[in-house]
């Protein structure tokens, strides 16, 4: 029978060893990430969606009533596309001709020059259009209204508004799987909804169990899988063709963007409350949380460069919350002059 010292030894090796094995287990491409810059950027510290163009290195950073474009090789704004009345996203045609903008003050999609950043022209929606994304099989761009709960379809050919179908609530961000199907979020049902943007009718209504208020959308369009992030710090993995939530990997407080990149199969979920969670695809089932970064808080929304890797986050400080009133009983509290940055992340 072993001595005690001898027992405690063997104990000792058994849990470097086991730790050891753990450590060889974690996937090989979850790199460590962590922040590299924060580029300074002038104007209005109102923000929504940011959009990564990696193949012309450029940034569309959504400011208040202009987007800002952003070269992500030196930090520095190239162009304004301003005039605009209170924007949420940007979304990009196939083809590098065309913008597209969702303009919620003016209750319109403005179209852009993707090389002059000139506005084009401006596409009536219905009520609040918010989440945007281009569905490259019928070549539509999705405008998700969040105020009139419902979506429309723009074909980028002619930049005319095509259809506008009825939702089951409010939508939140929607993602494409690139064969003709558009996924979106519905925020107050905690749903996700399927359209056939051919026949452009919504097919699939899906409730989300492990989901409260789910904002941010991802797709791996390989696996076939959903990314949701959630209220109550929870990222919900729903099966794109069943509906079905296969995991509920945890995530940080207050996320309202999601992220997937198919080529280090990570999927990431910014987070208001000053983090940015990096959670890795080990199957299509099996999902392991690799990293919390700490980035900044108000960092809620999220770009990712799939061909460097970095990862570009907005946000600024704010001062105290002012008091409540009958006209405004939910007052936000103010932006610091001069603190809105681009968080970067690198891996």
């Amino acid at each position: 029978m072993p001595s005690r010292h001898t027992s405690l030894i063997l104990r000792n090796a058994a849990f470097t060893g086991a730790a050891l094995l753990s450590l060889a287990a974690l996937p090989s491409s979850a790199q460590t990430y962590r922040v590299t810059d924060k580029w300074k950027i002038a104007g209005d510290a109102r923000w929504d969606y940011l959009f990564d163009d990696a193949t012309n290195h450029i940034l569309y950073l959504t400011q208040g009533t202009q987007v800002n474009v952003i070269d992500t090789q030196t930090g520095q704004s190239k162009a304004i596309i301003g005039n605009l009345k209170g924007i949420h996203g940007v979304a990009l045609d196939a083809i590098g001709k065309y913008g597209y903008i969702t303009d919620g003050g003016a209750g319109a999609v403005v179209v852009f020059d993707q090389h002059t950043f000139a506005t084009v022209t401006s596409v009536p929606t219905a009520a609040g259009p918010d989440g945007i994304a281009y569905e490259p099989v019928t070549k539509t761009i999705w405008s998700m209204n969040g105020r009139s709960k419902t979506a429309t379809a723009i074909d980028t050919a002619t930049n005319t508004a095509i259809a506008t179908i009825d939702l089951p609530g409010k939508p939140e961000f929607p993602a494409a799987d690139g064969k003709g199907t558009v996924f979106v979020n519905i925020e107050d049902k905690n749903e996700i909804v399927r359209i056939d943007a051919k026949t452009r009718t919504l097919t699939a209504a899906w409730p989300l169990p492990s989901c409260e208020s789910p904002s941010g959308l991802a797709m791996d369009r390989e696996h076939r899988r959903l990314f949701t992030v959630c209220d109550g710090n929870k990222m919900s993995v729903v099966d794109a063709d069943t509906g079905k939530t296969v995991a509920v990997p945890p995530i940080g407080e207050g996320p309202d963007a999601a992220f997937f990149d198919p080529k280090r199969q990570l999927a990431f979920s910014s987070n208001g409350g000053g983090t940015l969670t990096v959670v890795h695809e080990d199957a299509p089932d099996k999902y392991t949380v690799v990293q919390n970064v700490e980035t900044q808080k108000s960092a809620r929304t999220l770009a990712v460069d799939t061909m460097t890797g970095r990862i570009y986050l907005a946000a600024a400080e704010f001062g105290p919350r002012p008091a409540a009133t009958a006209d405004n009983p939910r007052p936000r509290p103010p932006a610091i002059p001069g603190s809105f940055v681009v968080v970067v992340v690198s891996p």
